[in-house]
């Protein structure tokens, strides 16, 4: 009698902020995982009512102690074998980084070959919308584990200390970080009225763009985060699975944008998830 097949890991931990209405952070980073066939382990690091930038919004943080014990209860668990990938967002407190950083590793030593994707959600072009000491915390602990980071172009400039005035400069300070693959969001376009990302790999860099769309952005990070790394689990090839994730991001928006949506339509336009159409503007940039 034959022995029933190991099962490979395919559970993905995905750490970030919790809204009730809208689609930032977890709302979109899970149904994006799970929509692709993978099973989400979904830690909140803040609960809110909605999106801060619809008005006065409350927040919940859990305490420091609180949300280790929790960290520390999955990475003892019997579970932990099952997950092949971790990814982090927004952290609502520089408390809960040391934490996460000691379950990523952990669950490194159990799994050589799990992924760990770092969206270092710290803020845009109007500067940190963070604690300095959650930014600092994430460069000191996280960083440094990362398979894959997805910063948008302030947040690398941020992390590097210094401005990165074209795409040679993002992609040099991008893989200075040790990393396999870097998707660079909001990156220097080179097609007037279009938006751009940069995939960054060791001796590759390719610049996809679109056009620039007016229409919901909140959550456009988290939504291509959590799209690269389920694209990359799959086994697609990086760029491939940076232009699906491209793409699907920008027709999400632009379903958003023709129904006047305040936010992404996540069930509605679910379909550009697995299977989007959008034309992209791609080419290599460095060899």
């Amino acid at each position: 009698m034959s022995m029933p097949e190991k099962q490979i890991p395919n559970a993905v931990i995905s750490i970030s902020s919790h809204v009730v209405r809208g689609a930032v952070g977890n709302r979109a980073a899970v149904f994006a995982l799970e929509h692709l066939g993978f099973p989400v382990w979904s830690v909140p690091t803040v609960t809110l009512p909605w999106h801060p930038g619809h008005g006065r919004a409350s927040r919940i943080v859990p305490s420091d102690d609180a949300f280790a014990a929790m960290i520390a209860d999955l990475a003892a668990s019997p579970f932990v074998s099952e997950v092949g990938a971790v990814l982090t967002g927004y952290f609502g407190s520089p408390g809960q980084i040391e934490p996460v950083a000691r379950l990523i590793s952990t669950i490194k030593q159990q799994n050589p070959n799990a992924l760990y994707l770092c969206d270092p959600v710290i803020g845009d072009t109007a500067g940190l919308y963070v604690p300095e000491a959650t930014a600092t915390a994430i460069r000191t602990h996280l960083l440094p584990l990362a398979d894959i980071i997805t910063p948008n172009r302030f947040e690398l400039e941020w992390l590097a200390g210094k401005p990165l005035p074209d795409n040679g400069a993002l992609a040099h300070e991008a893989l200075a970080f040790g990393v396999k693959q870097a998707l660079v969001t909001s990156a220097h376009a080179m097609m007037t009225g279009s938006i751009a990302n940069l995939l960054v790999e060791a001796g590759s860099t390719t610049l996809l763009e679109h056009r620039l769309l007016t229409g919901p952005s909140n959550g456009l990070g988290d939504l291509t985060s959590a799209l690269f790394l389920a694209r990359l689990l799959k086994g697609e090839s990086a760029e491939k699975a940076a232009n699906h994730a491209t793409a699907s991001v920008f027709e999400m928006m632009a379903g958003a944008a023709k129904s006047g949506a305040d936010e992404l339509r996540l069930s509605e336009d679910a379909s550009s998830l697995q299977y989007p159409m959008a034309m992209l503007q791609t080419r290599k940039l460095f060899q």
